[in-house]
């Protein structure tokens, strides 16, 4: 009896003595462990795997439960990559695009835009319509470009957001023409861009509204709906000054995986459509400072995660990524910043490129055939924008 006692005894002591070297602490639901540093990198011992928890560690707070010598993987969370890397962004060697970013060629892009005149002598202005998702930046980049060259920070197109991130700011139609500041010069230039609701909410234009628009039939300041497209207050015979010479397509670099493949269809269906009536297309890629470029835009065209959101949105809009250019819009500041300004001259000078081949093409005005009538709203119904 006494022998028994005191080997119960010693067995006790064995058992708290084990909980006491186990790292593990239990509780119900959850295995826990300390975490160890990894092995150092000099030596040539191999690490023991420990049936594959070890690399659990480097994914996971919390450690897999081993059943065995099966690993079954539970992580609560695993990093998009490894930050020590530095993996985020990466930049190539070489610009894919050659900028010069002196403020010598920004004053020669600034004085190339001011002094800009239509080759048809019937039009005053050019005009150009931007046309894009909700949030996309279109009229953040009339208010930059406006910024630009009357030299402080404004919004004269109203930028904003409504109380749903999914519902335009911009209602009507709108178009601003260019013009500097009354202590530089305070003159037009002959460049307008007007501003329309964002694609993809309920009350977004409609087929119709949007030939109309290009056509030049749709008045300023026509407020768009899709229960009520443009009727009998439409302009009937519009002059070619009222028509689009250049429609821009605007798309965020940050949204560029959340498009549906109901707003791919509908942008390369609204492409054909509007190429049938002779009218030249380009795009903006906004928010590029948002793809780890705001501390030095100026490495734009080296930024490969830039090049690859170019090619995503040339899939997009069924566009080649030499019609697509980078932009960053004042958002933020407060004060001009001169290799922003680089890059939103760049924009205008490649859109008024394709201004012009559209006057080129049609010196009189292009023989473009009646829209039929659709009040289908893209949002709601893209595939009547079917031929």
């Amino acid at each position: 009896m006494e022998t028994t006692i005191k080997v119960r005894a010693e067995r006790e002591v064995n058992e708290k003595m084990a909980e006491k070297t186990d790292d593990t602490v239990k509780i119900p639901g959850f295995t826990f462990r300390s975490i160890n540093p990894p092995p150092s990198s000099t030596s040539s011992a191999p690490v023991p795997s420990d049936s594959g928890a070890t690399e659990a560690h480097s994914q996971s707070l919390f450690l897999p439960k081993i059943r065995g010598k099966k690993v079954v993987e539970t992580p609560a969370f695993t990093l998009p990559f490894n930050a020590s890397q530095n993996a985020w962004p990466s930049f190539q060697e070489s610009p894919w695009r050659q900028v010069d970013w002196s403020e010598e060629t920004k004053e020669v892009l600034m004085e190339s835009v001011r002094s800009y005149k239509p080759a048809c002598d019937s039009v005053a202005a050019a005009r150009v319509l931007l046309v894009g998702p909700v949030g996309a930046g279109k009229s953040s980049f009339i208010s930059s470009v406006q910024s630009m060259f009357y030299g402080r920070v404004m919004n004269r197109a109203m930028v904003g957001s409504s109380s749903s991130s999914s519902t335009s700011f911009t209602k009507q139609l709108q178009s601003f023409q260019l013009h500097g500041s009354r202590e530089r010069d305070g003159k037009s230039m002959a460049l307008v861009l007007s501003d329309m609701a964002g694609l993809g909410e309920t009350n977004s234009p409609t087929l119709h509204d949007m030939l109309a628009t290009i056509k030049g039939r749709v008045p300023e300041g026509h407020t768009f709906s899709a229960c009520s497209p443009v009727g009998s207050l439409h302009v009937k015979e519009p002059h070619l000054v009222k028509k689009v010479h250049c429609v821009v397509f605007v798309i965020s670099a940050l949204e560029l995986s959340s498009y549906s493949q109901t707003m791919t269809s509908t942008f390369q269906q609204l492409r054909e459509h509007i190429s049938a009536l002779g009218v030249h297309q380009v795009a903006l890629l906004t928010h590029v400072d948002k793809l780890g470029l705001a501390s030095d835009i100026t490495q734009v065209y080296r930024s490969s995660p830039l090049k690859h959101a170019m090619v995503k949105a040339g899939d997009l809009l069924g566009l080649p990524v030499s019609s697509i250019v980078p932009v960053k819009n004042y958002s933020e500041e407060l004060e001009l910043e001169p290799h922003t300004d680089t890059l939103l001259l760049k924009a205008l000078d490649h859109i008024l490129q394709y201004v012009e081949l559209h006057f080129r093409d049609h010196p009189q005005g292009p023989q473009q055939a009646d829209d039929a009538d659709s009040a289908v709203s893209f949002s709601s119904r893209p595939s009547s924008l079917e031929n």
